[in-house]
């Protein structure tokens, strides 16, 4: 996919709750989104949802005939584009990045915008600095895998975060 999910259900159709208020998400352990700032005029149609790691975890975000993308995926992809001290530049889009938006040629097509993210507390943070998209499967009970790209730097990181973080997603076709 060249943009960020915005879908608000699941493949069957089961609506995925928005949680707003930011003490019912520190708490969750089930699926959910929302929209950067609980704006979804503003921040929808550009940056898409963030999505909690439990919606991930569903197997039922993506599109019939799509996945969310393995740590494997991505790796494929970095490699393809170079390795990760360059695919994160050759990902991003030279525009809607704050300056210097270091690299960005997306010349890969992925046309990827900083969507910031919520954190386990409820807060949002850093749109138009970081772009963060859920990777499959989860490391551990508490945590799963993401990656990372950023405005001053041409690299694509990868980490690890708590299920609770907002953090957008891409798909991949199977």
């Amino acid at each position: 996919m060249a943009e960020n999910l915005r879908t608000t259900k699941l493949k069957d159709g089961t609506g995925i709750p928005n949680i707003t208020d930011g003490t019912t998400w520190s708490g969750l352990t089930s699926a959910a989104y929302c929209w950067y700032n609980n704006e979804a005029a503003t921040y929808k149609n550009l940056y898409g949802a963030l999505y909690n790691w439990y919606t991930v975890k569903t197997g039922k975000l993506c599109p019939e005939g799509w996945h969310v993308p393995s740590d494997a995926d991505w790796s494929t992809l970095s490699a393809y584009l170079g390795g990760e001290s360059v695919a994160g530049g050759k990902m991003k889009s030279v525009t809607g990045w704050l300056s210097p938006n270091t690299s960005a040629t997306n010349e890969s097509g992925f046309s990827a915008l900083p969507g910031g993210f919520r954190n386990g507390s409820g807060y949002f943070f850093w749109i138009g600095e970081y772009g963060d998209w859920w990777s499959s499967p989860e490391n551990s009970p508490t945590d799963a895998w993401y990656r990372r790209l950023s405005y001053y730097s041409g690299n694509l990181g990868s980490s690890s975060s708590s299920t609770e973080i907002g953090f957008s997603v891409r798909c991949v076709r199977d």
